[in-house]
């Protein structure tokens, strides 16, 4: 099994964000479609979620940002749960695949301006 933890403060997205390539960068177009379904402070914390999410990921295969997978290619969808369900495209594929993670949960939790992110992969 692997896993992988991350902390983010939704203003440490908000930072972020500011620059003009991040958004394509990190979010998925359904991601962002979502987010802007949301109110203002609603979506900055759902998006500060998924790039946390994605993040953990990504610790779970033993990589960091910008080593390959832009994280835009994880993809955090809301099962008809309610719970985080994720997809990979392209190179996160890949990178599983290279970990031996054939299966993947995320939780994801927010309180106050933090937000926390916990991803278990395993074959």
């Amino acid at each position: 099994m692997r896993v992988g933890v991350d902390l983010m403060s939704v203003g440490e997205l908000e930072r972020l964000r500011a620059r003009r390539w991040f958004d394509g960068y990190a979010f998925a177009p359904a991601e962002l479609s979502e987010a802007e379904s949301l109110s203002d402070a609603r979506a900055v914390e759902f998006l500060a979620g998924r790039f946390a999410a994605k993040e953990a990921v990504l610790k779970a295969f033993r990589m960091g940002l910008f080593q390959g997978v832009a994280p835009r290619e994880i993809v955090v969808a809301r099962a008809s749960s309610g719970a985080p369900e994720v997809t990979l495209l392209g190179a996160a594929r890949t990178a599983a695949d290279a970990a031996g993670v054939r299966h993947l949960d995320v939780s994801i939790t927010h309180k106050g301006d933090l937000v926390v992110a916990v991803a278990a992969g395993w074959s």
